[in-house]
């Protein structure tokens, strides 16, 4: 996986605890107005409670990323010019940092489906769209504010849908009854066969799928939060996101795609 597409908070101002607006939720402990500060960032823009957001009632943060866009917005954009130390940036920095992330995430998807042997004959039209998107990441930042974000992320999406039925071709049809279900809501799926099923934006929370067969399944945009995937195998899913997995509960007999790291809560 490409590194500049992964969270890299050393390199980056602490954005998204500022620009980012929450409210007091199952997710938050608290409400904040976005572009201000989080009271729990330090002044070295490092998280004070890092290692406690889950018993802090920040399950939010957990699962929230990034795609690489703190560290490309604070240290390509902005030239390591900070918002602390330069508060007439604050305002543009904040409002593009959205934004990158929307292209970053695309980015990361984008460049999944190009590493992928199964996806040889879409790979020139793949390589096209990641060149494009890549070279908006890096225009001016007024450019990048006025970007046309939905129409860019339809030309993507397209291949995206193209890469997911590919990649599932061989159990499109078994799973075409449920093709259409996006809520799982607390399911109980424990043991399943979901090879090669489309879980594309399905609400998965606190779902049961202990040693459930999660093969070749399609997870973007799906909503792990809570799910049990103790002992199941999620080798060779496509568009999961190391967020999503933290969100999520497991422990050591998950199986997952060697770009995912194993969290650090998971038993």
């Amino acid at each position: 996986m490409n590194n500049n597409l992964q969270s890299d908070c050393e390199q980056c101002f602490g954005i998204c605890c500022v620009a980012l607006p929450y409210a007091k939720s199952a997710d938050f402990a608290f409400n904040k107005e976005g572009g201000i500060p989080c009271c729990n960032l330090r002044p070295d823009h490092h998280c004070g409670i890092h290692e406690h957001l889950i018993d802090k009632g920040f399950h939010g943060c957990v699962s929230y990323e990034c795609f690489g866009a703190g560290q490309h917005v604070s240290q390509q954009i902005f030239k390591g010019k900070d918002w602390r130390n330069n508060p007439e940036l604050s305002k543009e920095m904040f409002a593009v940092f959205p934004v990158v992330q929307q292209l970053h995430e695309m980015l990361y998807y984008l460049n999944q489906a190009l590493h992928l042997e199964e996806t040889r004959s879409i790979h020139n039209e793949l390589q096209s769209v990641f060149d494009t998107t890549l070279s908006l990441t890096h225009l001016h930042p007024v450019e990048i504010i006025n970007l046309d974000v939905p129409a860019h992320r339809e030309v993507v999406n397209q291949l995206l849908l193209q890469t997911s039925e590919i990649i599932r071709k061989d159990h499109l049809q078994s799973n075409s009854n449920s093709k259409l279900r996006k809520d799982f809501l607390g399911a109980n799926l424990k043991g399943a066969n979901l090879r090669g099923m489309n879980f594309r934006g399905a609400l998965l929370i606190a779902a049961n799928l202990k040693g459930a067969d999660l093969r070749k399944v399609d997870f973007i945009g799906a909503d792990l939060r809570d799910a049990d995937l103790s002992g199941a195998d999620l080798t060779g899913c496509i568009f999961l996101t190391q967020a999503q997995v933290n969100s999520a509960k497991g422990n050591k007999e998950t199986r997952l795609p060697r770009y995912i790291k194993a969290p650090a809560h998971w038993l």
